[in-house]
């Protein structure tokens, strides 16, 4: 007879905080902190802007005030969100049990059936939290609203137009150069500046490094590798990042310091519960709860720039 596996144990309080971190920080943008994390919002943070004109002076023997201040806010509001999810417990039980016992390879993952079943939840939560934060619908169903919906809403963004034109390796030199032409002069050469790239971008900027092609860089690209070889995932200095959530052939050029998801990482509405429902129903059930909060929101969006389809 199978050994029957039971889950007793139940996270929440302090232990949801670190597990919730770890589903959110399992993405690529907030894993590789491509971007600012401010945790503990607890309902809203609001963040304030300053800018200024004409402050400097010819020199007087009186006392005058120069210039002006323009203070301005933008207000950052975590999004509430569940995991709601029944999973049988003999579907996972092979797994761990090859695990626990060092049958497998990745002889480190947790070592308690329950927490490997969250470690498989996390993963899930991972990924669709790094699709909302580029390119999420508020008003969609397990979606927060992203950077892409907001800087399309913004006036000051810095729009490049890509006429919608799929980015290949033919046209993607092309791309990135519009982009970094369009880089406005007050961040050009920030320490934190990044260009954010969606997947199929950063895969035709590495087949055009190789060269070959009709735009490649020399008939055998970067250091005459060829295709073979690591080639530099940056664009004249300035590293590119690539964002997995970032919507097909699109790119973003930003300050990480410019760019905020927020979440009450440590906050009472932060939830991680593992039910077994044997005892309940009889059945090999185990019910996964979940509740965190995640958002995002930019500072100046005239320091954006965004190549996209603006004129559909």
């Amino acid at each position: 007879m199978a050994t029957t596996q039971s889950v007793t144990s139940t996270y929440s309080g302090e232990f949801a905080g670190k597990y919730i971190a770890s589903a959110l920080l399992s993405g690529n943008t907030l894993g590789k902190q491509a971007i600012t994390l401010k945790p503990n919002v607890k309902y809203k943070s609001v963040v304030k802007k300053l800018s200024n004109t004409g402050i400097v002076k010819d020199a007087t023997c009186d006392w005058a005030a120069t210039g002006s201040l323009a203070l301005t806010e933008r207000i950052l509001t975590p999004k509430e969100l569940q995991v709601n999810e029944a999973l049988c417990k003999d579907d996972f039980r092979a797994d761990w049990e090859a695990i626990s016992m060092g049958y497998s390879a990745h002889d480190n993952l947790p070592p308690t059936f329950s927490e490997f079943l969250i470690s498989h939840m996390i993963s899930s939560v991972g990924a669709a939290t790094e699709t909302s934060i580029w390119q999420g619908a508020s008003g969609t169903d397990g979606e927060f609203g992203g950077f892409t919906p907001l800087f399309q809403a913004d006036s000051d963004v810095v729009d490049v137009d890509n006429g919608g034109t799929a980015v290949d390796s033919s046209n993607v030199i092309s791309a990135l150069s519009s982009v970094y032409e369009a880089i406005p002069d007050a961040i050009y050469g920030a320490d934190d500046l990044v260009i954010y790239a969606s997947p199929n971008v950063v895969r035709a900027y590495m087949i055009a490094l190789g060269g070959f092609g009709a735009n490649g860089l020399g008939a055998a690209g970067f250091m005459s590798q060829g295709t073979v070889g690591e080639k530099p995932l940056n664009y004249s200095g300035i590293p590119i990042f690539m964002a997995n959530g970032l919507p097909s052939s699109e790119i973003v050029i930003a300050q990480k310091s410019n760019l905020w998801f927020g979440t009450g990482l440590m906050s009472d509405q932060n939830l991680v519960k593992v039910l077994d429902m044997a005892d309940l129903d009889g059945s090999q059930n185990v019910r996964f709860v979940m509740r965190y909060t995640a958002g995002v929101q930019y500072g100046i969006g005239s320091e954006i720039v965004y190549y996209w389809n603006s004129t559909p």
